[in-house]
C-alpha cells in the first residue's frame, strides 16, 4: 500500500495532511511511526472522526522517500 505513495497525487506534512482530511480530500493518511505522539494526535484524532483509514510507515526517512523528497515526512495524505 505505501508504495502509491510514489504514483498517487498527495500532499506532504502533519499540517497538509490535517487540511486534506478535513475538507475531505483524502481516504488514506500514512503516519511515521517515529514521530512523536503529540505530533502526530490531532491528525490522528481527525482521521479517526472522519473514518479516514490510517497506514502506519516504519520511519519518517522511508515515509519522506516513498514521497519522493530527500527528507523526512511525519506525514502524508493521498488525494481522493
Amino acid at each position: 500500500m505505501p508504495e502509491r505513495l510514489r504514483t498517487s497525487e498527495k500532499l506532504v506534512g502533519i499540517n497538509q495532511a490535517k487540511k486534506a482530511v478535513l475538507n475531505d480530500k483524502t481516504r488514506t493518511v500514512f503516519i511515521a511511526e517515529d514521530c512523536e505522539a503529540r505530533v502526530v494526535a490531532p491528525l490522528l484524532d481527525i482521521c479517526q472522526n472522519k473514518a479516514v483509514e490510517i497506514v502506519n510507515v516504519k520511519t519518517m526517512k522511508q515515509l519522506g522517500e516513498l514521497c519522493g523528497i530527500q527528507v523526512g515526512a511525519a506525514a502524508a495524505a493521498l488525494l481522493a
